[in-house]
């Protein structure tokens, strides 16, 4: 399998212009783009990879000549198409959920208030390409899903040559961009009897029982042979050689330039992939006028994640364990000295250039896995579980890898360990009822501390679900309160927050009824 890197995403560049950690919206957003496969994937990639590869499975059946790596690319189209240059309104914007229920409904689970429907959607689009033999596609975050459906835009096939001129015109499309989209969309997959009875009659095939002709030979794999076998005339695409030459519109599209691109992807794979790249950035950028994309999120080359805090029942010692990634690195699979020093309450040696901290501790590697169908790694490494002092805390981090200083170029790795877990939470035996305890910084000082756990509003928008705690009387120690709450019956996952004069703060390092000790 060929795979175009492309230079837009050089090993230089896939680590330049990264934003500094912690940002919560762009963590998620980047492990959304970036953990992909095997260990340490946010929900929402998960969910989506399971759903990309292999490239020839379908959800539901075998053998239906249908395939999830074209769903995720015709659904961002659809949701993009709406658009309308002239008013701003339209582009990618989830609009499209109420049409497109079953590739929804493998989301809707898996989203948070951090990154909307329309981001993952995004995200799909993305790993359906790059998993498939495709270029890696610059992602912006920042979308924004919409209360309500858009009205459709995409043209059908037995719309003349000028309406699809128009509708793309109107999405922001060149006439030429508008025959690169389509041939780019059309690497993979086909056209289904089902949808289009007038364009593909029932086949009788038992390997393709949805009756699927497809648009090229290597309709689950991303290559220029839409263009090869167009301009060879040994092309079966139903839009071209369909025996109804009124629905033939990828015939008249492809044409309408007396062929020239067509020519030009057929004659160079490497030119077909990089305008595809362009063309597919600018397909999933495409949104409401008013709406503000992140900068393109690139990988940050060193990434702590997954930081567990616990405040011990005693009040004085805080446990604390945390993974790191590192993108990228040569020779992944070789084990890489990476050493993690931190500052606390009573210390301040975060511009150290060397590893003389006392507060230091060697991570050991957990595994490598990769990430945009398996051009680059990311290497996990993991710290044990260390028990620091309360009062003391932990502030800072910074790592060594390899004898090489990371520390975000002076800042550091900013820890907030101002509201954590409580050993005090609890399980009763039976597991039907808990005590979920949040320690918090007498500093902070919030008016409400509150369990978060993802839901959804009327409209299926992800949201925050909130369950109030309870100030408890008894004082941690100097440090800490304590807040609590009793739950029945409850299973989800929660991460712990806090309201500080007007301003909601959140905090990782999600607990469940499944992580607590059995009550004394």
């Amino acid at each position: 399998m060929r795979l175009f890197r492309l230079s837009l995403l050089a090993p230089s560049l896939a680590v330049a212009n990264c934003y500094v950690w912690p940002s919560p919206q762009l963590d998620a957003l980047e492990a959304l783009r970036w953990d992909q496969a095997g260990v340490n994937t946010s929900s929402g990639t998960q969910v989506i990879a399971g759903f990309v590869e292999p490239c020839g499975a379908f959800v539901g059946a075998d053998n239906t000549g249908r395939a999830n790596v074209a769903d995720w690319i015709r659904t961002a189209y659809h949701d993009m198409a709406t658009y309308n240059v002239t008013d701003g309104t339209g582009g990618m914007d989830a609009s499209i959920r109420d049409g497109f229920a079953n590739t929804l409904a493998i989301l809707e689970d898996t989203g948070n208030p951090l990154v909307s429907i329309a981001d993952m959607l995004a995200v799909g689009a993305i790993m359906a390409i790059e998993s498939c033999g495709g270029p890696v596609v610059a992602f912006r975050g920042g979308r924004v899903d919409t209360v309500a459906p858009n009205n459709p835009g995409v043209p059908e096939p037995q719309d003349p040559l000028e309406s699809h001129i128009a509708v793309f015109a109107r999405q922001n499309f060149t006439q030429t961009e508008m025959i690169g989209l389509v041939a780019c969309g059309h690497t993979f997959g086909g056209v289904q009897n089902a949808a289009f009875p007038q364009v593909v009659p029932v086949l009788n095939d038992p390997n393709n029982t949805e009756s699927v002709s497809h648009f090229d030979q290597t309709f689950t794999h991303f290559d220029n042979n839409i263009a090869m076998e167009y301009i060879s005339g040994t092309t079966q695409n139903p839009l071209v050689v369909g025996l109804n030459d009124t629905t033939n519109s990828d015939k008249r599209i492809f044409g309408s330039d007396g062929n020239t691109t067509m020519l030009s992807f057929a004659n160079s794979a490497d030119l077909f992939a990089s305008t595809c790249a362009s063309l597919f950035t600018k397909m999933l950028n495409t949104v409401p006028a008013g709406v503000q994309l992140t900068e393109v999120i690139n990988p940050l080359p060193v990434k702590p994640d997954y930081l567990h805090f616990n405040l011990g029942a005693d009040g004085e010692s805080l446990q604390f364990s945390t993974q790191v990634r590192l993108w990228d690195l040569p020779n992944p699979n070789s084990t890489h000295t990476v050493l993690m020093l931190w500052d606390d309450r009573a210390s301040n040696s975060s511009s150290t250039s060397t590893p003389t901290s006392t507060n230091n501790i060697t991570l050991v590697p957990s595994k490598v896995v990769t990430a945009a169908g398996g051009r680059f790694t990311a290497s996990w490494y993991s710290s044990p579980l260390l028990t620091l002092d309360a009062f003391r805390g932990i502030t800072n981090m910074r790592f060594f890898v390899d004898g090489k200083l990371e520390d975000q170029d002076g800042v550091g790795f900013a820890v907030a360990d101002d509201i954590v877990w409580s050993d005090m939470s609890c399980v009763t035996s039976d597991f039907n009822s808990a005590t979920f305890a949040v320690a918090v910084c007498k500093s902070l000082a919030p008016t409400r501390v509150y369990l978060e756990t993802p839901g959804q509003d009327s409209i299926s928008r992800p949201i925050s679900v909130e369950t109030d705690l309870t100030l408890q009387p008894v004082v941690a120690n100097a440090t800490y309160n304590i807040w609590s709450v009793e739950l029945d019956g409850v299973f989800n996952s929660f991460t712990s927050g806090a309201e500080v004069d007007g301003e909601k703060i959140s905090r990782g390092d999600p607990r469940s009824l499944s992580r607590l000790e059995v009550c004394a």
